[in-house]
This record gives C-alpha cells, sequence and structure tokens, in this order.
C-alpha cells in the first residue's frame, strides 16, 4: 500500500538535506560548477523556495509512504507547484528511496497525485527530467507523459 500526504513541519530537514545534496550534484552535472559552489547555489535556491518550511506559500510538499510489515514507513518525496491558471501542477523533485525501488511505488504515487490533481481541477502535470535518467524518462514513458521540449546548455570556454 501507497500514501501520498502533506510533509510535516519535523520531516521538512530531512527532505531539505536531501533536496540540498541532490540538487548540487544536478547542478555540478549540468551547470559544471565545482562541488562547493553547486551546493551553495542549491542551498540559496531552497531557501529561496522555501522561506517558512513546510508553511511555504505556493509549494506542496509531500511525503510518500509505504506500508512494510504492518507499518507505514516514509518511502520517498514528492515535491510539486500548482499554477491554478494554468491549471497544471510542476514536479520540482520525486525521489523514491532505494530501499523502496523498483516496487511500483513510483507509478502508484504518481498516480495519487493525478487523483488529488483531478480533485481541484488541475489537468497537466509538468516535470523535467534529466536526459541521462534513463529509470525515471522510463517511468515518466510509461505513466503517459511525453516530451514537449528539451533544455540545453553550452559551456562557453577560453
Amino acid at each position: 500500500m501507497v500514501k501520498l500526504r502533506e510533509m510535516r513541519t519535523e520531516e521538512f530537514a530531512d527532505f531539505y538535506h536531501y533536496a540540498a545534496e541532490a540538487y548540487a550534484q544536478d547542478i555540478a552535472e549540468n551547470q559544471g560548477h565545482a562541488a562547493e559552489k553547486s551546493l551553495e547555489l542549491a542551498h540559496q535556491a531552497l531557501k529561496r523556495c522555501f522561506p517558512d518550511g513546510v508553511e511555504s506559500k505556493g509549494q506542496s510538499l509531500m511525503c510518500i509512504d509505504a506500508e512494510k510489515d504492518g507499518e507505514s514507513i516514509l518511502a520517498g518525496y514528492l515535491w510539486h507547484c500548482i499554477n491554478q491558471k494554468e491549471g497544471s501542477t510542476f514536479i520540482y523533485d520525486f525521489y523514491v528511496m532505494e530501499a523502496f525501488r523498483g516496487q511500483g511505488l513510483g507509478s502508484k504515487a504518481i498516480e495519487l497525485l493525478e487523483a488529488k490533481m483531478k480533485d481541484v481541477d488541475i489537468k497537466q502535470i509538468k516535470l523535467r527530467v534529466a536526459f541521462n535518467n534513463e529509470r525515471a524518462r522510463k517511468l515518466y514513458e510509461e505513466l503517459g507523459f511525453v516530451v514537449t521540449g528539451y533544455n540545453m546548455s553550452k559551456v562557453i570556454t577560453g
């Protein structure tokens, strides 16, 4: 069984730590910054997005819970932001912890998000996936997501 629920205040610090590390890695790989600079940029971005932690306006932080041995335990995170005018939500981060991968939790979490979005008249889910993240791309394609564009960059040298 999988549940998607709002993140509690006491869970925010763990999410923030995970998100900062993951985003710093993404910045380093895709923007060419050194690890220290990448982590600094990640912290700056997260502090802008979450000035009030889980209570930050315009952000929706969800926890993915899975049942294990009759207990509900944290299995991942889903961060999205609804744009009511567009009738869409954008997934900024979607993470299933290593121990829970390959069990269908990711698919179920997206299905649960879809159901929640239908209830608030949201008609589209958008996201960005790194080109080299084949596992995530495959999951999204299986769930009916389609490519709508490409992000490209070039490092200027010399």
